[in-house]
């Protein structure tokens, strides 16, 4: 059974970070993080080991999950990120040609941005969704001033320094979805510890939708 993005975005509409995450330990992080909800997990390529972790994901969640990559700077990466199975290509930044590669291998692209120029651009590039960052620097008043000239149907995630408590005036200024870093995932959580925060993240959700 194949998965596609807009119904795993609608599932849950949150991104796991697995920033720093070791292929030893990523499917029980794995198991915990489907088991609460989610649909969309990424593992930046400065991980250790990146595309084994994301190998394993992709084989083990096949139709349960989107598993993918974060911190893509290159063509060369999106190729490899494919290679193991990947479907989403996360990036910090716009580079047109990285996007346009994601999108002509059929892979979901989700670049960052931070102004309006560079959201145009890579909506003109063929993003599937835009990531806002780095949040910390920005504003929801900042985003909901984007949202008003950005496609209404655009996704738009908001990354860094997001947490269960902070969500609400982002998701009020037009976010649809957020990426979730080191409030989920940091080096040295067990498990354990990743599926209780991923379930206060997707309680988190569920009563801003109420």
């Amino acid at each position: 059974m194949s998965l596609d993005f807009a119904t795993a975005f609608a599932h849950c509409p949150l991104v796991a970070i697995l920033r720093g995450i070791r292929p030893v330990e990523v499917e029980a992080i794995g198991d915990e993080l489907v088991a609460a909800g989610f649909t969309l997990i990424e593992v930046p390529m400065n991980s250790p080991d990146p595309l084994d972790s994301i190998g394993r994901l992709a084989r083990r969640f096949k139709g349960q999950a989107l598993v993918g990559a974060g911190t893509v700077l290159t063509t060369k990466q999106v190729a490899q990120v494919q290679d193991v199975g990947g479907q989403l290509v996360i990036s910090p930044n716009s580079d047109p040609a990285v996007i346009a590669a994601t999108t002509q291998a059929g892979m979901i692209s989700m670049p960052g941005y931070f102004t309006p120029t560079e959201g145009f651009a890579a909506i003109q590039n063929g993003a599937t969704a835009l990531k806002l960052f780095p949040a910390e620097a920005a504003t929801p008043a900042v985003l909901k001033a984007q949202r008003a000239v950005f496609p209404k149907d655009l996704p738009v995630l908001v990354v860094g320094g997001i947490n269960p408590g902070n969500m609400h005036p982002w998701v009020e200024a037009g976010a649809n979805g957020f990426g979730l870093g080191s409030a989920l995932y940091k080096p040295g959580t067990t498990a354990a510890q990743v599926g209780s925060a991923a379930r206060d993240f997707i309680s988190g959700w569920k009563a801003l939708q109420a």
